[in-house]
């Protein structure tokens, strides 16, 4: 550099730089460096931004009018550039001193430069750039560069004109180009922007408005003017999409797996090495292989790591703190320094302002890459386990309940997000500490190695805790899974427990489950408390001993005002590193938790893709070949020795006794099973119609399209073929009418004809169907066996599987399979079986006259058109027994009123209450009701604590700032022992404090925690049955899963933060304003400005948090419905739907998710910005009253000042956290004021023991309705049933039988008159103490997950024998004795591991134990075989003979023998007598009686 310049002119001089009034850099320095630093950064950057540009094609921006202006501009700059050259050649030419060779060097680099400029700006809109950040900083670093030239340039006033004027031309362009390069281009051609309506403004944003985040600004005014709505959010950006995310984690994971079995297979396949001794050999091939997993860290790492490491340089960018502190120190220095130059602090102060403001907006744009990551990963990871489920066996469901999956959806990937914020301060922490350690050994010597040491004992402390806490994390979220999946099955059997008043067992289930949860959480508090005491006290401790070992190794160690408080600056930066460092561990141990639970579940084994092939033996379009299968590869086959052959076009019949294999052999056609042995093909495609039909939470209409495009003619035939027209007349929309979840506002009827219509409207070539004809009455299964399965029916051409109990439809399939014991045991034509004289035709001719004679007549063609639709429109829901809805009912509707006139409003036909947001501020209440379930002694305490912990803080640094003003005599200070000795016992004290109330808070959080369970969870169970209707399942769990985690663990701790900030920011303005009184001015401005910010940012982020939470709902609704019908779904080849259904789900939330946490980033930046005017204010105002300031106090609180900054900001954050995390409680409350039953318990008046004794029911005048704006559905009924009667209850569909038992249990109060039952009133009764005496057997048998004990006896009321006893008449007895653990054999999730038959008989069995006078059936026998149905038919009758059982008769033989019948027509009593006198008068009931056949 001396060489380019003249020997006049030497690169640098200090005396003219810093030592004076008026500094101004040498003439060589800024023809040199100041040229050449912005042509260095844009050579070495060009090159790797062209690479970037290369491979990242965002389209084709055509040329517009800003694009030509930076072209124009740089040309002309490379003009000015080369002029100059050219001049310098004319000088040098007619010049006659020797021209320095920069005049040439420095013009011809700046010229080539501007000209890669231009061509840099070019190529950007090729590529699509709208908006470039490394040319902003390039224009911007010239134009500084250049404006220390153009300083120097207008002080000195002398020179060549030509350079002069070049140079401001020159300056000029540069502002110019510097405005241009921070406007926005045009959208490129084609660009997904354009056709979006509402595209994320960020993808137009410029460079200055993308780092200061200024891009999210209109969404915050529209957010604080009114609250944000739906409509409001933007689309999401392409890359964080579910479709280009999930794929890429998919991809990897599979590459791991991939990877493991290879290498397990070459394992396999090593060669033993010849020379080996024949022992070796055996060594080597004994030697166990422990199995490798799969890694998905690194798959994880491989996906998201490359855009998350751009973040870490950030980061890493970011650390400026120590820079802060050179300049603290170099303005303590000036203070004591009088002699320096003014204009020192003034450049100091400025220095601190930019160095500050420049790591705000870095460290804000690696929080943004950090963020942006782990929604990425959420997303991925909801989405790997939702593809995952849909392909997982069904053993492995068994170990993975839909409680697991739902957690990993929410609290494991949740882990995941927590921990990528914080995961770089696993290496940037220690560099901090280490950098921090290597100042204090510049300030203070050797004696900083007591402080390494206490640091050094910290960690294994630490470490202990550490392992503790993953020990406690697992057990918690084993004890958390349990819970939701308890919950789930719960929500699931809700009616059940309603109508055997079996709340308040599985309440104290669900408890006993919390209790084990929060005594881990309190051992984990326990431990909290103890690291953050080790933690918060480290820093002073370090402190401490160097301090102490510092004045203690040498008396003539003085603690000066620049030592004490640069020092204790490097300790306050090393509180960040060591404060944070346990907090990264603690979640990186629960991620790690997360992350082994997570690769369990995606390592599951899945259904074997080639269990079933598509190419079937020749004559056979289904076939098995020695077939042997099982639900599990560790259990014995559940079918055997199987071999069938059905050709293409027949139909088939499966019949057997219940548990003998019918629908697990469609299973095993399916691929649900394991193969075990054999061969199954099946040729072409199938549908598939469950035996408990799997509706989704939808319209009708798209129920039965499912996903198909829409073909009028032929949806018409099908609906008219399934007997749904005139179920299409009744419903409020017509077939535009929403389905509730699992079908709650159909009957069993409906639901199953639904389920029909779907497969038939899907037209495959293969139909298996599940015994699809249990459910409907004998002229709708006619009608549908006719219409659709038969051999005349719409599915005529194709091949049909059809699982029956119905015998009378045998004579016209083409084949029947007869199975008993998991085995086919005979197999032929209906004549051929007939002939042989084999089982079948021996149990044929015993029970001809049972038939398939179902008393709901829901489609007799024999009444006329519109009486038969009057009858239907008075349809009554039977939420309870046939699942109708009790919530959306229409009013009967005008005779041949048209569908399609209900069709155009589809609202008429909603039925599902999505998630409500609530808007504005969130209220005090909310805030009340937490503190309440803290408890307000504990509240007081916690605060007390935070108080005393931070006055003596204060107060220990005030003390600290005394002793460095100390007087020194004879090179040493008197007092200091003393100082010692006060300062390290403020100091204890604070350690004290600081436990205490973090453990308060810890204890507090943890009993609020379980009040709100346990209100929430009482209200949910008292919520009457048209709630549940209402209320999808995934908004409960949701309320259970995530809202309970946020109030475990995330309240707490930021309550805990929110007041540490609080009492941090108070003291920190307390000392400033004492030591710059000046700052007084400034403080409130700034104080409005903060609370301004804070409100503002509030009214928009509560809201998004609100819609995020709403949002978040659907995804474990839309999940759930998936687990459920995961079967159909695979059957129909439908996954790709469901999966993109599912991602748009979580899309939608994650639209809410996004601008949440760009409005943090928003917040943070201004709010830093304030903080940074603190900061340079206090160290200004130090400056100017620098002779009146004691060294102490200025040292104290420019210590003071730059912690303000973070505390003012965390602070404000945390203030803003509190109120959206505050949410939670607010929707856990939110179930607290909404429609209750009546009590469940009446103290007064008490009931005899055991009432009722006879059982004798007294209806006076008795009349309900479903909903107080609709006609009553039971009017006018009086009748009298004597205890021990046997009474049928018969009528056709809506005629109000189902609403008579509704009544009766009181699930729907009675509107008028009264119900006695041994002469008491029962509205006058308990709930639970009228249920509990009175028995079901429900039309859908439900079981839950847990020992067919627990199922059968959850009260613990009755010893084994009585159970064996309850089994044996029910006919299980057999079965269940053949079990391995017996009574303790576990049912699956909804009792999945036994079929429909065995679990209705379980219902039985209940029945039985609890052995009441009143017993009510309702069509309680539907998916038992003819023979088992006489068998509890003749139990019911020996049984219960002293007892009142009313049967809603479902087969008409089976009340012909009782002792009397009711008959209802449109919900008032039509007929009651005994059978024989009805059919003697030729009435209704003769009627049905002849339809049927029994007449």
């Amino acid at each position: 550099m001396l060489h380019t310049c003249s020997s006049s002119n030497p690169s640098s001089d200090w005396n003219r730089t810093w030592y004076t009034e008026n500094p101004d850099f040498t003439q060589c320095f800024q023809n040199t460096v100041l040229v050449w630093l912005p042509c260095l950064y844009l050579w070495v950057c060009g090159p790797i931004y062209l690479i970037y540009l290369h491979s990242h094609n965002h389209g084709y921006i055509c040329m517009s009018h800003l694009n030509k202006a930076k072209t124009a501009v740089g040309l002309l700059l490379w003009i000015i550039c080369w002029s100059d050259v050219f001049y310098s050649f004319w000088e040098r030419s007619h010049g006659s001193s020797v021209l320095a060779p920069v005049h040439l060097v420095s013009p011809t680099l700046l010229g080539l430069t501007m000209l890669l400029a231009a061509l840099l700006v070019q190529y950007e809109r090729m590529k699509g750039v709208r908006s470039s950040g490394v040319m902003l900083i390039y224009w911007l670093l010239a134009l500084l560069c250049a404006t220390v030239t153009f300083r120097s340039r207008i002080l000195q006033q002398q020179g060549i004109v030509w350079r002069y004027t070049t140079f401001y031309c020159y300056y000029t362009l540069l502002l110019v180009a510097l405005f241009l390069s921070s406007l926005t281009d045009q959208p490129p051609l084609f660009s997904q922007a354009v056709k979006d309506p509402n595209p994320c403004p960020e993808l137009g944003a410029s460079f200055l408005s993308r780092i200061s985040f200024w891009w999210i600004t209109r969404i915050m005014v529209e957010g604080y003017k009114c609250p944000l709505e739906e409509k409001d959010l933007w689309s999401l950006n392409p890359e964080d999409c579910s479709q280009r995310v999930v794929p890429q984690l998919v991809h990897r994971w599979k590459a791991e797996c991939q990877k493991v079995i290879r290498s397990e297979a070459c394992y396999k396949h090593v060669p033993v090495h010849l020379s080996l001794s024949v022992e070796s050999e055996i060594l080597i091939v004994k030697t166990p292989l422990k199995t490798k997993e799969p890694s998905l860290f690194l798959a994880l790492c491989l996906t998201f790591g490359p855009y998350f490491l751009s973040g870490s340089e950030a980061h890493f960018n970011g650390n400026i703190d120590l820079i802060q502190l050179i300049l603290s120190r170099l303005l303590i220095d000036f203070v004591i320094n009088s002699s320096a130059p003014t204009w020192h602090g003034y450049f100091y102060t400025a220095l601190l302002f930019s160095c500050t403001s420049v790591q705000s907006l870095i460290l804000q744009k690696y929080f943004h890459v950090c963020f942006v990551s782990g929604m990425r990963l959420r997303t991925a990871i909801i989405g790997a386990v939702y593809r995952k489920a849909l392909v997982i066996s069904s053993t492995a469901r068994r170990t993975s309940t839909v409680g697991e999956m739902v957690n990993l959806m929410s609290v494991d990937a949740q882990r995941f997000m927590d921990l990528i914020t914080y995961i770089n301060m696993i290496w940037s922490a220690p560099l901090q500490v280490v950098l921090a350690l290597y100042f204090l050994w510049q300030n203070l010597g050797p004696s900083v190695l007591a402080g390494v040491a206490v640091m050094v004992l910290m960690v294994p402390v630490n470490a202990v805790i550490a392992m503790k806490t993953k020990t406690y994390q697992v057990a918690q979220m084993k004890s958390k899974d349990t819970r939701i999946k308890l919950m789930n099955e719960m929500l699931n059997g809700i009616k059940v427990l309603k109508l055997y008043a079996w709340e308040l067992a599985f309440k104290d289930k669900v408890s006993e489950i919390r209790e084990s949860e929060l005594r881990v959480l309190k051992k984990a508090a326990y431990l909290g408390a103890v690291s953050t005491f080790t933690w918060v006290c480290a820093p002073f401790l370090v402190a401490l001993s160097t301090f102490t070992v510092y004045i203690l190794i040498n008396k003539n160690n003085v603690l000066d005002a620049q030592k004490a408080f640069v020092s204790l600056a490097l300790f306050n930066i090393l509180r960040f590193p060591l404060n944070m460092l346990p907090m990264v561990i603690s979640s990186m141990v629960q991620a790690s938790v997360s992350l082994r639970r997570l690769r369990v579940f995606l390592s599951h084994e899945e259904l074997q893709e080639d269990s079933v092939e598509h190419q079937a033996a020749a004559g056979c379009y289904v076939s098995i070949v020695n077939g042997f299968f099982s639900w599990s590869r560790t259990e014995p086959p559940t079918l055997k020795r199987l071999n069938v052959c059905i050709p293409e076009g027949s139909l088939v019949a499966v019949v057997g006794h219940v548990g003998s294999g019918k629908s697990s052999l469609l299973s095993a056609l399916l691929g649900e099973m394991d193969k075990l042995e054999g061969t199954v093909a099946v040729k072409g495609s199938v549908a598939y119609v469950p035996q408990q039909a799997w509706i989704q939470n939808s319209t009708l209409r798209d129920n039965i399209m499912f996903g198909q495009e829409r073909r009028e003619a032929w949806y018409q035939l099908v609906v008219e073929a399934c007997a749904l027209q005139p179920d299409l007349e009744i419903l409020p929309a017509g077939d535009k009418t929403e389905i509730g979840e699992k079908g709650v506002n159909l009957s069993g009827g409906q639901k199953q004809r639904v389920s029909l219509a779907r497969a038939v409207y899907c037209e495959r070539a293969v139909y298996l169907l599940d015994d699809p004809l249990s459910a409907v009455d004998a002229h709708v299964g006619k009608h549908i066996f006719d219409q659709v399965i038969g051999p005349q029916g719409l599915l005529k051409d194709k091949t049909r599987v059809l699982v029956t109990n119905g015998f009378n439809y045998l004579p016209q399939v083409d084949l029947i399979l007869v199975m008993s014991q998991g085995e086919v045991t005979e197999m032929g034509s209906y004549q051929q079986l007939m002939a042989t004289e084999g089982a079948f035709s021996e149990f044929l001719r015993t029970y001809t006259a049972v038939d398939y004679t179902v008393i709901d007549i829901e489609a007799n063609r024999n009444l006329g058109g519109g009486m038969y639709y009057r009858s239907l429109a008075r349809l009554e829901p039977r939420t309870l027994f046939s699942n109708h809805s009790i919530t959306k009912l229409s009013q009967p509707n005008k005779e041949g009123q048209n569908v399609r006139l209900k069709t155009e409003n589809p609202e008429v036909g909603k039925l599902m209450e999505a998630d409500k947001a609530n808007v504005g501020r969130v209220q005090l209440s909310v805030f009340w009701a937490y503190l309440k379930a803290v408890g307000f002694f504990l509240s007081c305490i916690s605060l007390l604590l935070f108080l005393t912990h931070h006055l003596l803080s204060l107060f220990s640094n005030y003390w600290l700032s005394l002793w460095t003003d100390d007087p020194v005599v004879n090179g040493t200070q008197p007092d200091r022992l003393m100082r010692l000795g006060v300062y390290s016992g403020l100091g204890l004290s604070q350690g004290v404090a600081v436990f205490g109330y973090s453990l308060s808070v810890s204890i507090g959080g943890i009993l609020a925690s379980r009040v709100l369970h346990q209100s929430m969870l009482y209200d949910i169970l008292r919520s009457p049955m048209s709630f549940f209707e209402r209320t999808p399942s995934g908004n409960l769990v949701n309320r259970f899963a995530k809202e309970m985690d946020t109030i475990d663990s995330v309240i707490p701790s930021i309550i805990k933060m929110f007041i540490g900030s609080m009492f941090n920011v108070l003291g920190a303005c307390v000392v400033i304003l004492i030591a710059t009184p000046l700052v007084a001015i400034i403080i409130p401005f700034l104080g409005l400005l903060y609370f301004f910010v804070q409100r503002f940012y509030v009214a928009s982020s509560r809201q998004l948090k609100r819609l995020e939470s709403v949002s978040r709902s659907p995804i474990y609704s839309h999940f759930n419905e998936t687990l459920l019908g995961t079967s159909v779904i695979r059957a129909f080849g439908e996954q790709a739907r469901f999966i993109y259904e599912s991602d748009r789900r979580v899309d939608h939330n994650q639209k809410a998710y996004y601008p949440g946490i760009v409005a943090n980033r928003w917040l943070a930046v201004r709010l830093e910005f304030v903080g940074n005017c603190i900061v340079s204010f206090a160290a200004l105002f130090a400056v100017i009253a620098r002779e009146s300031l004691s060294p102490g106090i200025m040292g104290l609180s420019i210590s003071y000042a730059l912690q303000l900054t973070a505390s003012l900001t965390w602070l404000v954050r945390m203030s803003s956290d509190i109120e959206t995390n505050i949410v939670a409680v607010e929707r856990v409350k939110e179930y607290t004021d909404t429609e209750k039953e009546a009590e469940w318990k009446h103290k007064c008046p008490p009931i005899p023991p055991r009432w009722p004794t006879n059982g004798c029911i007294d209806i006076r005048g008795f009349g309900l309705r479903y909903r107080h704006d609709l006609d009553l559905a039971i009017r006018n009924m009086t009748i009298k049933i004597n205890g021990g009667e046997k009474v049928g209850i018969v009528g056709r569909t809506g005629a109000g039988k189902s609403s008579l038992t509704l009544g009766l249990f009181r699930i729907i109060e009675g509107a008028e008159g009264h119900i006695f039952i041994d002469g008491v009133d029962i509205a006058q009764l308990g709930l639970h103490d009228l249920r509990s005496r009175i028995t079901i057997i429900p039309q859908d048998p439900v079981l839950f997950s847990g020992s067919l004990r627990m199922n059968l006896d959850p009260f613990d009321n009755y010893d084994d024998d009585d159970v064996w006893r309850a089994l044996e008449l029910s006919h299980l007895k057999t079965f269940v004795s053949g079990l391995p653990d017996g009574l303790s054999h576990e049912c699956s999730e909804g009792g999945e591991n036994l079929s429909v038959g065995q679990r209705q008989l379980l219902c039985l069995a209940r029945a039985l134990l609890r052995k009441t006078k009143i017993l009510v059936l309702d069509e309680a026998t539907a998916a038992v075989d003819p023979e088992t149905d006489k068998l509890i038919q003749s139990t019911i009758r020996s049984q219960f003979e002293d007892c009142t059982v009313l049967t809603i008769a479902h087969r008409l033989n089976t009340i012909m023998d009782y002792n009397r019948v009711l008959v209802l027509d449109r919900g008032e009593i039509a007929e009651f007598d005994t059978p024989s006198h009805l059919i003697t008068k030729r009435g209704a009931f003769h009627s049905m009686a002849k339809d049927a056949g029994l007449v």
